[in-house]
């Protein structure tokens, strides 16, 4: 805690005073382009992936940068999707999975959550992926984990495009939606090409 603390404070000092303009302007707005959704994952850093600055992405995160299919239960990313496109207009949307994702190691291996009910509920919005994988291979192990973090980005785009918000503004080219595949080791990132179906290098 002493580490974060000290980081406040060197925030507070050195590098506010450097954007002070900026974070003014922001004040009482905010105007992104982009909803980046993401992994809850440590290791990914959704501004300093894409050198972005305050202001410029709206950011979702959870395990496994799930985006459940609409219904008409409320939960945090419903909401969160709805509000990024209907009031704030974002142009674009980026579900960005990522290399080694404790998620998708649970996905296929469900029995491993067993006793975490509320996490086993929630990567049962990737099983498809997982068993679309699966019977590409019949059996699975750790060597198909990117396949199914990268069917998983499919899914969820997928998922994504049955929010009424999003399918009516992809309807009329309004927002664009985009998947990426992070590998942390490397800092590459794959992006999915629905023409060829298949994710190439960016």
């Amino acid at each position: 805690m002493d580490k974060i603390i000290h980081g406040l404070k060197k925030f507070q000092e050195e590098v506010y005073p450097i954007h002070k303009d900026r974070f003014e302007a922001l004040a009482d707005m905010q105007d992104p382009d982009v909803l980046f959704i993401t992994c809850s994952d440590s290791r990914i850093d959704p501004n300093l992936i894409t050198q972005s600055n305050p202001g410029e992405l709206f950011i979702c995160r959870n395990a496994g940068n799930i985006v459940p299919p609409h219904s008409h239960e409320t939960g945090g990313m419903t909401a969160s999707i709805e509000y990024a496109v209907s009031v704030l207009k974002v142009r674009h949307i980026i579900i960005c999975g990522h290399s080694s994702c404790g998620a998708m190691k649970a996905a296929m291996a469900p029995d491993s959550v067993e006793s975490l009910p509320h996490v086993k509920v929630w990567i049962d919005h990737c099983r498809a992926a997982k068993e679309a994988v699966e019977h590409r291979h019949e059996h699975l192990n750790d060597e198909h984990l990117d396949e199914v973090t990268k069917q998983n980005i499919v899914l969820q785009m997928n998922h994504l495009k049955t929010h009424p918000s999003v399918f009516s503004r992809l309807s009329t080219k309004e927002v664009q939606v985009h998947g990426w595949m992070y590998d942390i080791k490397t800092g590459n990132v794959e992006i999915y090409d629905e023409d060829k179906g298949e994710f190439v290098d960016a």
